[in-house]
Protein backbone atom coordinates (compact mmCIF):
# COMPACT_ATOMS: atom_id res chain seq x y z
CA UNK A 1 0.00 0.00 0.00
CA UNK A 2 2.90 2.72 0.60
CA UNK A 3 4.69 1.49 -2.45
CA UNK A 4 1.01 2.36 -4.60
CA UNK A 5 0.50 5.46 -2.10
CA UNK A 6 3.99 6.94 -3.23
CA UNK A 7 3.07 5.80 -7.13
CA UNK A 8 0.03 7.84 -6.42
CA UNK A 9 1.62 11.10 -5.28
CA UNK A 10 0.04 14.36 -6.07
CA UNK A 11 -2.27 12.85 -8.96
CA UNK A 12 -2.67 14.76 -11.47
CA UNK A 13 -4.36 12.21 -14.04
CA UNK A 14 -7.99 13.95 -14.06
CA UNK A 15 -9.23 16.82 -13.83
CA UNK A 16 -10.87 16.78 -10.11
CA UNK A 17 -6.89 17.46 -8.60
CA UNK A 18 -7.26 20.57 -9.66
CA UNK A 19 -9.67 21.89 -7.04
CA UNK A 20 -8.72 19.07 -4.56
CA UNK A 21 -7.13 19.92 -1.06
CA UNK A 22 -5.62 16.35 -1.12
CA UNK A 23 -5.61 12.86 -2.27
CA UNK A 24 -7.91 10.70 -0.05
CA UNK A 25 -5.52 7.21 -0.39
CA UNK A 26 -7.67 5.31 2.18
CA UNK A 27 -7.51 4.43 6.04
CA UNK A 28 -7.53 1.39 7.98
CA UNK A 29 -5.74 -1.97 8.39
CA UNK A 30 -3.50 -2.93 5.49
CA UNK A 31 -4.32 -6.62 6.27
CA UNK A 32 -8.01 -6.58 6.84
CA UNK A 33 -10.21 -9.34 5.83
CA UNK A 34 -12.93 -6.93 5.18
CA UNK A 35 -12.72 -3.77 2.30
CA UNK A 36 -15.26 -1.21 1.97
CA UNK A 37 -15.35 0.72 -1.01
CA UNK A 38 -16.80 4.23 -1.23
CA UNK A 39 -17.67 6.39 -3.95
CA UNK A 40 -15.83 9.37 -3.59
CA UNK A 41 -14.48 12.27 -0.43
CA UNK A 42 -17.05 14.70 0.53
CA UNK A 43 -15.78 18.16 1.38
CA UNK A 44 -14.55 17.02 5.04
CA UNK A 45 -13.02 14.21 3.17
CA UNK A 46 -11.26 16.47 1.04
CA UNK A 47 -10.14 18.56 4.19
CA UNK A 48 -9.14 15.53 6.17
CA UNK A 49 -7.64 13.25 4.02
CA UNK A 50 -9.56 10.40 5.12
CA UNK A 51 -12.59 8.90 3.50
CA UNK A 52 -16.08 8.65 5.24
CA UNK A 53 -15.70 11.11 8.11
CA UNK A 54 -18.58 13.64 9.03
CA UNK A 55 -22.69 12.24 8.92
CA UNK A 56 -21.91 9.17 6.76
CA UNK A 57 -18.24 7.93 8.38
CA UNK A 58 -20.39 8.17 11.85
CA UNK A 59 -23.17 6.25 10.22
CA UNK A 60 -20.51 3.88 8.59
CA UNK A 61 -18.85 2.86 12.00
CA UNK A 62 -22.65 2.07 13.69
CA UNK A 63 -23.31 -0.15 10.84
CA UNK A 64 -19.85 -2.40 11.03
CA UNK A 65 -19.83 -2.08 14.48
CA UNK A 66 -23.30 -2.60 15.43
CA UNK A 67 -24.07 -5.33 12.97
CA UNK A 68 -20.64 -6.86 11.48
CA UNK A 69 -19.09 -6.61 15.03
CA UNK A 70 -16.08 -4.68 13.74
CA UNK A 71 -14.11 -1.60 14.43
CA UNK A 72 -13.26 0.99 11.78
CA UNK A 73 -9.86 0.76 12.51
CA UNK A 74 -10.01 -3.44 11.58
CA UNK A 75 -11.17 -2.43 8.04
CA UNK A 76 -9.96 -1.16 5.27
CA UNK A 77 -11.79 2.09 3.54
CA UNK A 78 -11.24 3.61 0.39
CA UNK A 79 -13.19 4.89 -2.15
CA UNK A 80 -13.29 4.56 -6.11
CA UNK A 81 -11.98 8.06 -6.82
CA UNK A 82 -9.50 9.78 -5.02
CA UNK A 83 -10.06 13.45 -5.12
CA UNK A 84 -13.53 15.11 -4.26
CA UNK A 85 -15.61 15.90 -7.53
CA UNK A 86 -16.69 19.37 -6.81
CA UNK A 87 -19.93 20.17 -4.81
CA UNK A 88 -20.06 16.65 -4.55
CA UNK A 89 -21.09 16.18 -7.48
CA UNK A 90 -20.60 12.03 -8.72
CA UNK A 91 -17.61 10.92 -10.49
CA UNK A 92 -17.63 10.76 -14.32
CA UNK A 93 -16.84 7.22 -15.91
CA UNK A 94 -13.13 9.35 -16.83
CA UNK A 95 -12.26 10.55 -13.80
CA UNK A 96 -13.10 6.75 -12.34
CA UNK A 97 -11.19 5.20 -14.90
CA UNK A 98 -8.23 7.36 -13.87
CA UNK A 99 -8.02 5.93 -10.39
CA UNK A 100 -9.24 2.40 -11.62
CA UNK A 101 -5.51 0.93 -11.24
CA UNK A 102 -4.82 2.31 -7.84
CA UNK A 103 -7.77 0.98 -6.39
CA UNK A 104 -7.14 -2.07 -8.20
CA UNK A 105 -3.88 -2.22 -6.81
CA UNK A 106 -5.40 -1.72 -3.09
CA UNK A 107 -7.90 -4.39 -3.07
CA UNK A 108 -5.00 -6.57 -4.01
CA UNK A 109 -2.88 -5.71 -1.72
CA UNK A 110 -5.06 -5.93 1.59
CA UNK A 111 -6.49 -8.91 -0.29
CA UNK A 112 -9.36 -9.31 2.17
CA UNK A 113 -12.52 -11.70 2.15
CA UNK A 114 -14.81 -9.82 1.49
CA UNK A 115 -15.96 -6.49 -0.22
CA UNK A 116 -18.70 -4.14 0.81
CA UNK A 117 -19.55 -1.52 -2.09
CA UNK A 118 -21.14 1.24 -1.35
CA UNK A 119 -23.97 3.00 -3.72
CA UNK A 120 -24.00 3.13 -7.53
CA UNK A 121 -20.65 4.42 -8.21
CA UNK A 122 -18.57 2.40 -6.03
CA UNK A 123 -20.95 -0.95 -7.40
CA UNK A 124 -20.50 -0.52 -10.84
CA UNK A 125 -17.20 0.76 -11.00
CA UNK A 126 -16.26 -2.44 -8.70
CA UNK A 127 -17.69 -4.93 -10.69
CA UNK A 128 -18.16 -3.32 -14.35
CA UNK A 129 -21.75 -3.33 -14.82
CA UNK A 130 -24.53 -0.53 -15.45
CA UNK A 131 -26.95 -1.64 -13.32
CA UNK A 132 -27.99 0.37 -10.50
CA UNK A 133 -27.81 -0.16 -6.72
CA UNK A 134 -31.35 -1.43 -6.70
CA UNK A 135 -31.13 -3.92 -8.79
CA UNK A 136 -27.51 -5.43 -7.34
CA UNK A 137 -28.06 -4.72 -3.32
CA UNK A 138 -28.31 -7.45 -1.27
CA UNK A 139 -26.94 -9.60 -3.85
CA UNK A 140 -23.42 -11.68 -3.66
CA UNK A 141 -21.05 -10.89 -6.59
CA UNK A 142 -17.04 -11.23 -6.79
CA UNK A 143 -14.32 -9.61 -8.09
CA UNK A 144 -11.58 -11.76 -8.75
CA UNK A 145 -12.38 -14.15 -6.80
CA UNK A 146 -13.39 -11.78 -3.61
CA UNK A 147 -16.74 -11.97 -2.74
CA UNK A 148 -18.51 -8.35 -3.30
CA UNK A 149 -21.89 -7.57 -1.22
CA UNK A 150 -22.95 -4.19 -2.82
CA UNK A 151 -25.79 -2.35 -0.35
CA UNK A 152 -26.94 1.53 -0.08
CA UNK A 153 -24.33 3.96 0.55
CA UNK A 154 -24.89 5.52 4.48
CA UNK A 155 -25.41 9.03 3.02
CA UNK A 156 -28.03 7.74 0.85
CA UNK A 157 -29.84 5.95 4.16
CA UNK A 158 -29.52 9.56 5.99
CA UNK A 159 -31.94 10.62 3.20
CA UNK A 160 -33.78 7.66 3.10
CA UNK A 161 -33.69 6.29 6.60
CA UNK A 162 -36.66 3.34 5.63
CA UNK A 163 -34.20 1.60 3.94
CA UNK A 164 -31.89 1.19 7.04
CA UNK A 165 -33.66 -2.41 7.54
CA UNK A 166 -31.93 -3.45 4.04
CA UNK A 167 -29.00 -2.45 4.48
CA UNK A 168 -29.09 -4.47 7.99
CA UNK A 169 -30.05 -7.46 6.08
CA UNK A 170 -27.14 -6.84 3.34
CA UNK A 171 -24.62 -6.42 6.67
CA UNK A 172 -26.05 -9.60 8.56
CA UNK A 173 -25.06 -11.90 5.07
CA UNK A 174 -21.79 -10.26 4.97
CA UNK A 175 -21.17 -11.01 8.73
CA UNK A 176 -22.49 -14.51 8.19
CA UNK A 177 -20.38 -15.28 5.28
CA UNK A 178 -17.13 -13.37 6.66
CA UNK A 179 -17.26 -15.70 9.48
CA UNK A 180 -17.85 -18.91 7.56
CA UNK A 181 -14.73 -17.79 5.32
CA UNK A 182 -12.96 -17.45 9.02
CA UNK A 183 -12.73 -13.67 9.23
CA UNK A 184 -10.55 -12.20 11.70
CA UNK A 185 -11.87 -10.22 14.85
CA UNK A 186 -9.80 -8.52 17.63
Amino acid sequence: LLEIRQELGECRLCGLSAKRKQVVFGVGDPNADLLIVGEGPGAQEDLQGLPFVGASGEMLNKMLQNVIGLKREEVYILNVVKCRPENNRKPRPDEIASCSSFIERQIRAVSPKVVIALGTIATQALLGTSQGITALRGQWSDWEDILVMPTFHPAYLLRSPQDKRLVFEDLKAVRKRYDALGGKRT
